[in-house]
């Protein structure tokens, strides 16, 4: 029987350059897709998951972040003097419980692996979650639930993959794939954005894991890697050999909102996902094209 993953960590400290000048003095986390922010849709995720303490792993200039998932009691007093029910009701819903929220600083930034070692402390020695908002995924069931469903029966790290053209291998994290049925694979190895002549594959992972805390010993060792930054991808490959290591073919889709035409692309396929929006959106699009 595995552990319950009850914790997600949500790395945050990112400065949102290629949105400048949005996020001069807004998180890029906090950029809307149609009406909700991009972290809100992940901690919806998460929530969704079974997950029930969330760390954010914050910088400087992010305690917006903090206050999304607060009241506004000035807020939610006018849209009850107003008789805004459905509005009230949805800045509500946004609320966690007292304590299910916490986060922690990265002064530095020092890459992925080095913001997930920032929360080695909330985690201790349990199984964990990391979501990066960046990666917004279309999925029923969400994304981390269906990690999750796979890690009851496999244990061990697991994260979520899809396949990317083989001249793109450079941007990921790349599967060294020992076993494949189509669906779930078995990695001997990673390797941290390869180039496309010496990237054992194109199965690349995208912002959805489900880690053991044994990553931490790794990443503890503060070792740089591409680009110079402490690699998450590194400390990973390293557990393989002691931990089964699984990656997901989720069935959904991503939008990389970490890029210009992916953010809109996301903000037109969640407008036509919705009733109240997608007649008039299809219009919109027609009078463009």
């Amino acid at each position: 029987m595995v552990n319950t993953v009850r914790k997600a960590v949500f790395p945050v400290a990112g400065l949102g350059t290629r949105f400048l000048p949005a996020t001069k003095a807004m998180p890029k986390e906090m950029l809307p897709i149609v009406d909700k922010p991009l972290i809100q849709y992940a901690v919806e995720e998460a929530r969704d998951a079974g997950i029930e303490e969330i760390i954010f792993v914050t910088g400087r200039g992010k305690a917006v972040l903090l206050d999304h998932f607060d009241h506004s009691f000035e807020l939610e007093q006018v849209l009850v003097e107003r008789g805004k029910d459905d509005a009230l009701s949805q800045v509500q819903d946004v609320m966690s419980k007292p304590g299910q929220i916490t986060s922690t600083r990265q002064q530095r930034p020092l890459g992925l692996g080095h913001a997930v070692w920032c929360a080695r402390h909330f985690i201790v020695d349990e199984p964990f979650a990391v979501l990066l908002a960046d990666d917004l995924i279309m999925a029923e069931p969400g994304c981390l639930k269906q990690m999750m469903d796979v890690y009851a029966e496999t244990g061990g790290n697991i994260v979520a993959t899809e396949e990317v053209p083989p001249e793109h291998t450079d941007r990921y994290g790349i599967l060294d794939v020992v076993e494949d049925d189509g669906k779930l694979a078995r990695a001997k190895g990673l390797v941290e954005k390869p180039s496309p002549d010496e990237a054992p594959s194109n199965l690349c992972i995208i912002g959805r894991y489900i880690l053991q805390a044994d990553v931490f010993d790794y990443l503890g060792k503060q070792e740089s890697g591409a680009g110079g930054e402490i690699q998450l991808t590194d400390a990973m490959a390293k557990t393989i050999g002691d931990i089964p290591f699984h990656g997901l073919r989720f069935d959904g889709r991503r939008f990389d909102c970490g890029d210009k035409l992916g953010f809109l692309e996301a903000n037109i396929a969640f407008a036509l996902a919705r009733d109240d929006l997608k007649d008039g959106t299809a219009d919109m699009l027609k009078s463009y094209v």
